[in-house]
């Protein structure tokens, strides 16, 4: 039986990016079985990246499995933990996704929601690239800064 390709070729230059980058240390802090043990780091991000034929075999319907959830739940938590580090005030991510995979993502910093996206699909849950998933996740940290900035005293509370 053949391993299936990765996705990322090695050398991707979004490895790199501070997105990826604490995404890895975010799935190897969720691995508590050390699944990941001896994987190379293009493995462990691999399945995040959802291309159009990756996409065509999962089915439209369906519930998300324990893994699925980690990797939102890691993601989620790398995106509070770079707002942490660009505004200095702690972020904390709220997750509430439903067993059919549908649910709701909070960042809240000090009383404030920076981050708000209602989830659909989770099964499917991915990006097209790597580039594609640092450029979207950049926006999103950019946003919840630029809140912050206008409501500190909020943030702050």
């Amino acid at each position: 039986m053949s391993q299936p390709a990765l996705a990322i070729e090695s050398g991707d230059p979004y490895m790199t990016s501070d997105v990826v980058v604490e995404m890895l240390k975010q799935l190897r802090a969720l691995d508590t079985y050390d699944s990941y043990e001896g994987w190379s780091e293009e493995k462990i991000i691999d399945p995040l990246v959802m291309t159009k034929e990756r996409k065509r075999e999962i089915p439209i319907i369906g519930d998300p499995d324990e893994t699925t959830l980690a990797r939102v739940k890691a993601y989620y938590n790398s995106i509070a933990s770079l707002i942490e580090k660009k505004s200095g005030l702690m972020a904390v991510p709220v997750i509430n996704i439903t067993h059919e995979g549908f649910g709701r993502a909070f960042i809240l910093v000090g009383k404030l929601i920076v981050v708000d996206k209602t989830l659909r699909d989770v099964h499917r849950f991915g990006f097209p690239s790597l580039e594609d998933l640092a450029a979207k996740t950049e926006v999103v940290i950019d946003k919840a800064i630029g809140l912050i900035e206008q409501f500190r005293e909020v943030a702050e509370a």
